[in-house]
């Protein structure tokens, strides 16, 4: 093997400094016993050998002929291979030596073994897990692969162990933790497409407990206005928007409220996405374009990895996940394609009637059962194992986290919902090749947007979608009648799908997408976005002329926000009559400081904001107290759709109900202002949305880190805070470390002019010359070329035959 070029030369002398601190910081965690200079000397080593092979000539056993990785300035791999299974062999190669430790923690979640490598503080988070048995379920999965999906998946497992092996040492989380990495199993392909099911599905069936106590503690009028399944401001592609009923009547808010104050909840950030296309006929050029940008916690490395496969005649070019032998989103010159997260209802508590003499027996359409017991022990790194109990039945297992006994049906738990059908994408030719893929793909259901180069478009589901009967899995029931049950999975032909609109447009940002009988079938009870997002990217695209990359490249940046100026005219209306020195204050800000939505720049943006959800905190936290003393682990953001609802209210200002206990609507309006000035310390002028927006991307080490240890390390490791613009229910989805894993705009067959950037860059090692390579692209909004640039490293992997 040739010895790997010192990359460090191509760093600029100040981040050769910045280097060698992190070298010795981690020197002296890993090796306080010995001298600073040897243990320097020793890590310093250790990690310089554990830096990708980028360049030279290197075997690789199992390929039909040499295998070229280029990279480009930011580290950008295009594989030139014969065949597919080479290229999917390279690939692993690839990702075990960029991205190893982040394919582990992968593949550990959903199987519940993180702490097997970092100790006793993450055994709660196994238990949660384990509870899935998804190891099981994995290596079932594995088992039944046949024929050439079998030679692909072990052709990829077999270049990850390579590529580990090929590595100097192992990757430098491992010295820090004092590990040796595990190799790759088939399985583990499985578990890290599991691994997104935990981070895309209610994976504890949260959304239906608190749905049953809500509607329990509510008059159905109110539980009906609080919690919509729409509003006014939908944007489906089929159906009609959903009117909110109207605001109920005095008895009803009476019946609901409660004497003890309410609890406060902040609405959470949802994995989602955006994706739209527009057809040839509204197209510069006349090729379909597709947009797509996944909605994900954001870290350093990013999740996913950019790639570019050529072979059989073949280019795939866009995103890959490490650890799954497929490219996920992107183009093949033929076909383009996206994904955003279907927010439908894909999991249900079945209410199990326990027998009173034995809690193991439940009665079942066939009679009383027993569980099955599994004693699921978990490894701890530095400790003894840990033991956890699993009991399942006909429907799932058994969770007791809801204060009663509940059976979890996941479709995640099921052959179908782990099948490897994405395969197959990569080799569509027209938007009909690709949907016969995904509906074969076990993967979380998602919206997929697809375009071809004739010029069709389409959405459709992708992933398997339950048959429910007798049920529309709104609240846990019983099923031990047979009455409600699931009847396997809807066949490919009766999955909702829409192909070719006459208008030429498809979009989709986590909203409801459909109406009547194809709702029941994706589910009602489903985490339906607002609409407000999916409207801003409708009416953008209704008003685009001959549409290129770039027009659509700037839909996906839109942080404007119609629906939060609205409440800034009205709270500002609300404090025309105070004297106060602080609503004064206010008045000016919401006057002078607004710049027409979430600008960094903008003062009045966090005020509008912040007013608005102490509104919600407050009319919520009253009107839902009985649900929380029914469930104490209830919150009240279930309710999505909650914009609508309070918007009117505050417009409607019914006098029989008044939040807060206002004497009337304007003083309310004008509490919530205060309330959230109030938590400004010094001048409203001076707080501006980029001093609340300030993303951070850090590296998975980092949090665990002693803070002597990560005020040196973390610099190193972590991408450094910069405000940005955007917010969660717009467009531009900024919220915090959470928001565009990717943004894409593509032509099939035109990726020349293609866009493509991503946060947290291609390498998971800090020492590598690309680290964080590509990242201010995202961070400045900046658009960057879909393929892979110039190659600055080439690496040619050789064939070997195996040792016999």
């Amino acid at each position: 093997m040739e010895a790997r070029e010192d990359s460090h030369r191509l760093l600029p002398p100040a981040a050769r400094r910045s280097r060698r601190l992190f070298v010795a910081a981690l020197a002296v965690a890993a090796l306080g016993a010995l001298t600073a200079g040897a243990a320097a000397l020793f890590v310093s080593a250790r990690l310089r050998a554990s830096l990708p092979r980028i360049e030279g000539r290197t075997s690789l056993s199992g390929l039909s002929a040499p295998v070229r990785v280029e990279r480009d300035a930011i580290g950008v791999a295009r594989i030139t291979a014969a065949t597919f299974e080479d290229a999917l062999r390279a690939l692993g190669h690839v990702h075990a030596q960029e991205r190893f430790f982040q394919m582990d923690l992968l593949r550990r979640q959903p199987a519940g073994e993180l702490s097997g490598l970092v100790g006793a503080a993450a055994l709660d988070a196994d238990r949660e897990a384990r509870l899935h048995r998804m190891r099981a379920r994995a290596a079932a999965a594995a088992e039944a692969l046949a024929g050439n999906r079998r030679e692909l998946f072990e052709a990829y497992r077999d270049g990850v162990n390579a590529g580990l092996r090929d590595l100097g040492a192992p990757p430098f989380a491992y010295t820090l933790l004092g590990q040796e990495p595990a190799p790759w199993r088939v399985e583990d392909s499985f578990l890290a497409v599991a691994a997104m099911y935990f981070v895309l599905n209610d994976h504890t069936g949260s959304r239906e407990a608190r749905t049953e106590a809500f509607e329990a503690a509510l008059p159905p009028e109110l539980a009906a206005f609080l919690k919509p399944l729409g509003t006014e401001e939908d944007a489906p592609l089929l159906g009609d928007p959903l009117p909110l009923p109207e605001v109920p009547a005095s008895e009803v808010f009476a019946a609901a409220l409660a004497p003890s104050p309410p609890a406060g909840s902040r609405p959470r950030p949802e994995s989602g996405s955006n994706s739209f296309a527009v057809g040839p006929e509204r197209a510069a050029g006349g090729l379909p374009l597709v947009a797509s940008d996944m909605h994900l916690p954001l870290g350093v490395p990013n999740i996913w990895y950019r790639a570019e496969l050529h072979f059989e005649g073949l280019r795939v070019a866009g995103l890959t996940l490490p650890g799954v032998p497929t490219l996920v989103a992107g183009s093949n010159g033929r076909v383009a394609w996206g994904f955003t997260n279907a927010s439908g209802d894909w999991l249900d508590l079945v209410e199990l009637e326990i027998d009173p003499e034995d809690p193991l027996r439940y009665r079942t359409p066939d009679g009383w059962r027993r569980m099955s017991v599994h004693q699921e022990e978990i490894p701890v790194a530095g400790g003894e194992s840990a033991f956890h109990e699993v009991r399942e039945t006909i429907w799932g297992p058994v969770t007791t986290r809801w204060q009663r006994p509940f059976a979890v049906r996941w479709i995640a738990h099921d052959p179908e919902g782990l099948r490897p059908g994405y395969l197959d994408i990569v080799f569509a030719a027209t938007v009909a090749d690709a949907f016969r893929a995904a509906r074969s793909a076990g993967m979380p259901p998602q919206n997929l947007l697809a375009v071809d180069r004739e010029g069709g478009i389409g959405w459709t589901i992708a992933g398997a979608v339950p048959k429910r009967r007798g049920t529309l899995g709104v609240t846990p029931a019983s099923w031990a009648d047979g009455a409600a049950h699931w009847d396997g999975y809807y066949a490919a032909a009766d999955i909702p799908r829409i192909e070719n609109p006459a208008h030429g447009l498809l979009w989709t940002a986590n909203h409801r997408i459909v109406g009547g009988e194809w709702l029941d079938r994706i589910g009602r009870n489903g985490p339906y976005a607002h609409g407000e997002r999916a409207a801003l990217i409708r009416d953008r695209l209704l008003a685009a002329e001959a549409a290129d990359e770039e027009a659509l490249f700037d839909i996906q940046l839109e942080d404007r926000a119609p629906g939060l100026d609205r409440w800034r005219r009205r709270f500002l209306a609300a404090l025309a009559n105070r004297s106060e020195p602080r609503a004064a204050e206010a008045r000016e800000v919401l006057s002078t400081g607004w710049t027409g939505g979430a600008q960094i720049e903008s003062a009045a943006y966090p005020l509008v904001r912040e007013a608005r959800l102490v509104l919600y905190r407050t009319v919520y936290g009253e009107l839902t107290a009985g649900a929380r003393r029914r469930l104490p682990d209830f919150t009240f953001d279930i309710a999505l759709q909650w914009v609508g609802p309070l918007e009117k209210l505050a417009t409607g200002r019914p006098s029989w109900y008044v939040p807060g206990g206002a004497a009337d609507w304007d003083e309310a309006l004008a509490a919530a202002v205060l309330e959230a000035a109030g938590q400004v310390s010094g001048p409203l002028a001076g707080r501006v949305w980029g001093d609340e927006n300030l993303v951070h991307l850090r590296h998975a080490l980092s949090p665990g880190l002693p803070p002597w240890l990560a005020r040196f390390t973390a610099p190193r490791l972590d991408a450094p805070p910069r405000p940005l613009p955007g917010d969660r229910g717009l467009p531009r989805a900024q919220s915090g470390a959470h928001g565009p894993s990717n943004r894409f705009v593509v032509a099939p067959g035109r990726e020349e002019t293609g866009i493509l950037h991503m946060p947290g860059g291609q390498s998971g090692h800090p020492l590598s010359p690309y680290y964080l390579g590509g990242h201010r692209d995202w961070e400045e909004g900046r658009a960057a070329p879909f393929l892979a640039g110039r190659a600055v490293w080439t690496l040619v992997l050789e064939p070997q035959e195996p040792v016999r």
